[in-house]
């Protein structure tokens, strides 16, 4: 549909986790602004499409080019890494399309938060370890509210995902100490599903000194909690003597 501004989540970084409709409209676009280095460059090959990465362009820019692609009829896609609603910057985008009179559509993706459970074969929420799963930051540049401070969310225990924080991995565990004991198992996923995906595994104790002699600097993430440690008991929906709508 041209006249509308397509907002498709990329999915992690291996090309297939792409959607099928996210494929799709990127075959059919005329126009895509894609988030530069964090898009991989594979589903951009073979495209009929003006390429615009927007990692060198600020906000005005993109959306100049978004509205410039409707003004002509283009049919116009913005390319974003993993999911978008995760740390995505796309609310602001929508507004200013909305301001413009231009309609948008979230096309969601595999956001590298489920893509990093998958790399490390771990379930999230686990029957009596943990059946909440925070995503979170630490702040730097971009502060995070007092009240979602690390210090405080680490005293709820849960599974705990932080991105955009490996920079200042000594800082994360100090602020996660705060709740977790030093034995809680900890990853760290790096460029998760890419060719050069890296997993580094370790404890609050010491998966500091294990980030940084590995060099890992960016685009990973901290993963934390008791789930890592294995199972506690099955869950209930496979028990034999648990009865559902379709068990009796």
């Amino acid at each position: 549909m041209r006249g509308k501004v397509f907002i498709v989540g990329a999915g992690p970084g291996d090309p297939e986790l792409l959607t099928v409709k996210g494929r799709r409209l990127l075959n059919d676009a005329d126009v895509v602004v894609y988030a530069g280095s964090l898009v991989n460059p594979e589903l951009l090959k073979g495209l009929n499409a003006e390429l615009f990465n927007s990692a060198k362009l600020d906000l005005d820019e993109i959306i100049g080019i978004m509205k410039d692609g409707v003004e002509r009829d283009k049919k116009v896609v913005r390319l974003h890494s993993g999911d978008p609603s995760i740390y995505g910057a796309i609310k602001e985008q929508m507004v200013r399309l909305d301001t413009l009179g231009i309609p948008c559509e979230i096309v969601p993706g595999v956001s590298s938060a489920v893509a990093a459970a998958a790399a490390l074969k771990e379930e999230y929420t686990l029957p009596e370890v943990s059946q909440t799963l925070i995503i979170t930051r630490l702040g730097g540049r971009t502060p995070v509210p007092e009240r979602e401070a690390l210090r405080k969310l680490s005293k709820v225990r849960a599974t705990t995902l932080v991105f955009l924080s490996v920079g200042m991995i000594e800082e994360v565990v100090s602020e996660l100490l705060n709740g977790y004991p030093e034995d809680t198992p900890v990853a760290v996923v790096e460029r998760v599903t890419w060719p050069e995906e890296r997993i580094i595994r370790g404890t609050l104790k010491d998966i500091a000194e294990k980030v940084r002699e590995a060099g890992i600097e960016k685009t990973a993430i901290i993963v934390v909690g008791d789930f890592m440690r294995g199972l506690k008991r099955g869950s209930r929906l496979y028990d034999k003597g648990f009865t559902h709508g379709y068990r009796r």
